[in-house]
């Protein structure tokens, strides 16, 4: 059975609302969620930017659905700090954590003062930040020296079994670098065809696992108020890679969406006051091969849509039982940790 999850976006929500939203999501029949990782909002309205760890732990700790998160290691984040984090959630919530490495944006990144790389050098750091995670989650003592350093790291609380480590791609190119690493894909709504070249390039470079897919969407009884507040909150998220990686604080990506037009948010975001058309969008996702569905409700408020949701669009969807377990990679028998140096 497909799953569908509720996607948490902490650039809209106090994460006190997001923790009560999340668990309204379980009570009305979402079966998974997922959360961003950010440090700015998109735009100054969204105007919120909790940190996603502490609120995983909160989630987790008081929900029985399986979570994930889209996170950036390699510059904000040392490899080592997201291996520990990641590795303590296995271990306290087993089978129920995920997370999603990419490359980042620019806008949470440029922080540390560093230069801001071309994306062949983000996703070769990125391919490091993999290694080296994935190494210390077996439990390994790790150095490395490359476009990330680290000095004798080793994860002392290690999980039974290591969560899915997912490779997040909006483009074939990214889709197919993620395929020799990744235990699965997952990516955000585009056009049909768009979609079907992602995963095709992931499956066709030997990419596993499962596909998951985060869909943007709008929902008002109205649907000019649907409309306006896609518009207001997501306008500046119609902006096609490589701008949108690249411009670098919550200003810039105001200026830059001035001129979008209400009708242009339609391209990113799901809008529509008919919550049938909304599960025949849905279920169009599932017919191209998503094995997870996570919706985001592009407004501040999210109680109306959970419940108009729960009520109309999940039964349809055949939504009837808790999602199955998060796939994970069992980890190397136990031994006692050696060096690593990976190159």
């Amino acid at each position: 059975m497909t799953v569908i999850g509720f996607h948490n976006s902490h650039e809209q929500v106090h994460p006190a609302d997001l923790l009560t939203a999340v668990h309204h999501a379980e009570e009305v029949g979402f079966t998974a969620a997922m959360c961003s990782d950010h440090l700015e909002p998109w735009n100054p309205r969204q105007g919120q930017s909790g940190f996603a760890w502490s609120w995983l732990g909160a989630a987790l700790a008081t929900t029985s659905l399986p979570f994930g998160v889209v996170n950036a290691p390699g510059q904000r984040y040392h490899p080592v700090i997201v291996a520990q984090a990641i590795a303590t959630l296995g271990a306290m919530f087993p089978g129920r954590f995920w997370a999603a490495l990419g490359s980042g944006e620019a806008m949470n990144e440029h922080v540390t003062g560093h230069v801001w790389p071309n994306k062949d050098i983000r996703d070769a750091r990125l391919r490091e930040c993999i290694d080296v995670i994935r190494a210390l989650l077996a439990g390994e003592e790790v150095s490395h020296d490359g476009l990330v350093v680290v000095d004798r790291a080793r994860i002392w609380t290690l999980p039974e079994q290591q969560p899915a480590l997912i490779g997040p791609a909006v483009t074939a190119r990214t889709a197919a670098r993620h395929a020799e690493w990744a235990d699965g894909l997952v990516t955000i709504n585009q056009p049909h065809d768009v979609l079907r070249e992602v995963v095709g390039a992931y499956r066709d470079a030997g990419g596993q696992g499962t596909l998951t897919i985060q869909v943007h969407v709008s929902w008002d009884p109205d649907e000019d108020r649907a409309l306006a507040m896609a518009h207001d909150q997501w306008r500046s998220n119609v902006f096609p890679p490589p701008l949108c990686w690249d411009l670098d604080t919550t200003t810039a990506f105001e200026q830059a969406s001035a001129h979008v037009r209400p009708d242009d948010v339609r391209a990113a975001v799901r809008v529509s006051s008919d919550l049938g058309q909304h599960a025949q969008w849905i279920a169009e996702y599932v017919d191209l091969g998503f094995d997870q569905v996570y919706l985001h409700h592009v407004g501040k408020e999210q109680r109306p849509f959970l419940d108009a949701f729960g009520e109309h669009v999940l039964p349809r969807l055949g939504v009837t039982r808790p999602a199955p377990a998060v796939a994970t990679r069992p980890l190397r028998p136990e031994q006692e940790p050696q060096p690593a140096l990976l190159k």
